[in-house]
C-alpha cells in the first residue's frame, strides 16, 4: 500500500492545525505510519505460514488460525490509519472550498470588493465545526479499534499456546504462534501510541471550545460596553475620569436666580 499519497494530503493539515494538531500528525506519521510499514508488515507477514498445530490433519491448522486470527493485526491496523486520517483530509477540502469561493467571488465582483472570508484557513463557522468534528471522529475511531482489539486478541496479548478443537481437528491440539513476544512488543506499542492520540485530540478539543467560548464573551463584554457608551446617558465608574466642570455663564439659571432675589 502506498502510504505516500496519505503523507503528501496531510502535510497541508499543519498550517490550519493547532500546536496539538501538529504534535497529534507528527506522532501519527513518526510513530504509527513509519512503524507499520517498516516492521509490523514484516512481523506479521509470516503469521500464517508458520503457525504450527502438532496434527497432520488437513485444514485443522487453517481453522484453528481463522478461530484465533479472525483479522489479522496489520489489516485492522492499515484501516484504522486510514480511517482516522480522512478527517484531516475533509479540513483541507473545507479550507479548498473557501479559497475557490473566495476567488470566483474576486473574479464576479472585482479585487476591490470585500472579502467573504479574510483568512479562508482561520477556523470560522463552517470550518470551526468540521475542524472539531474531525477531533471527535479521530477520537472516537481510535477508541472503537481499541475495543476491538481488547475484545479480539484477550487484552493485547498473544499467548504462546493456542488450544483449538474446531473441525476438521480429531481432537483438542496445540498450535503455536510464531514470534509471541516480538509481535506482543509491538502490540503494546501500536496501542500505547493509540492513547497517546486520543489524549491529544481531546486536550485539542477541550482548548477549542475554551478558545471560542472566552472569545465569545470577551465579544459580549465590548457589546456590552458599547451599550453603554452609545445608550444616552454616560455612566462614570470610580476608576474612571471624571469630565471637566464647565464655568458658570454670566446668564446662567443661576445668575438669573441671584438677580431676581436681588
Amino acid at each position: 500500500m502506498n502510504w505516500s499519497v496519505f503523507e503528501g494530503l496531510l502535510s497541508g493539515v499543519n498550517k490550519y492545525s493547532t500546536a496539538f494538531g501538529r504534535i497529534w500528525l507528527s506522532l501519527v506519521f513518526i510513530f504509527r505510519v513509519l512503524v507499520y510499514l517498516v516492521t509490523a508488515e514484516k512481523v506479521w507477514s509470516d503469521d500464517h505460514k508458520d503457525f504450527d498445530c502438532n496434527t497432520r490433519q488437513p485444514g485443522c491448522s487453517n481453522v484453528c488460525y481463522d478461530q484465533f486470527f479472525p483479522v489479522s493485526h496489520v489489516r485492522l491496523w492499515a484501516l484504522q490509519l486510514i480511517l482516522v486520517t480522512c478527517p484531516s483530509l475533509l479540513v483541507i477540502m473545507h479550507v479548498a472550498y473557501r479559497e475557490t469561493r473566495e476567488r470566483r467571488h474576486r473574479e464576479k465582483v472585482g479585487e476591490g470588493c470585500s472579502r467573504l472570508y479574510p483568512n479562508p484557513g482561520k477556523k470560522r463557522g463552517g470550518l470551526w465545526w468540521t475542524y472539531v468534528c474531525s477531533l471527535v471522529f479521530k477520537a472516537g475511531v481510535d477508541s472503537a479499534f481499541l475495543y476491538v482489539f481488547y475484545r479480539l486478541y484477550r487484552n493485547y496479548m498473544l499467548p504462546h499456546v493456542v488450544l483449538c478443537s474446531e473441525d476438521p481437528c480429531p481432537h483438542t491440539v496445540d498450535c503455536f504462534i510464531s514470534k509471541p513476544t516480538e509481535k506482543n512488543i509491538f502490540t503494546l506499542f501500536m496501542v500505547s501510541t493509540a492513547i497517546i492520540c486520543i489524549l491529544l485530540n481531546l486536550v485539542e478539543l477541550g482548548y477549542l471550545i475554551s478558545k471560542r467560548c472566552w472569545e465569545c464573551r470577551r465579544g459580549r463584554r465590548r457589546g456590552a460596553k458599547k451599550d453603554l457608551l452609545t445608550g444616552g446617558d454616560l455612566i462614570f465608574l470610580g476608576t474612571d475620569p471624571k469630565p471637566p466642570l464647565l464655568p458658570f455663564s454670566p446668564d446662567s439659571p443661576r445668575d438669573q436666580v441671584k438677580k431676581t432675589m436681588v
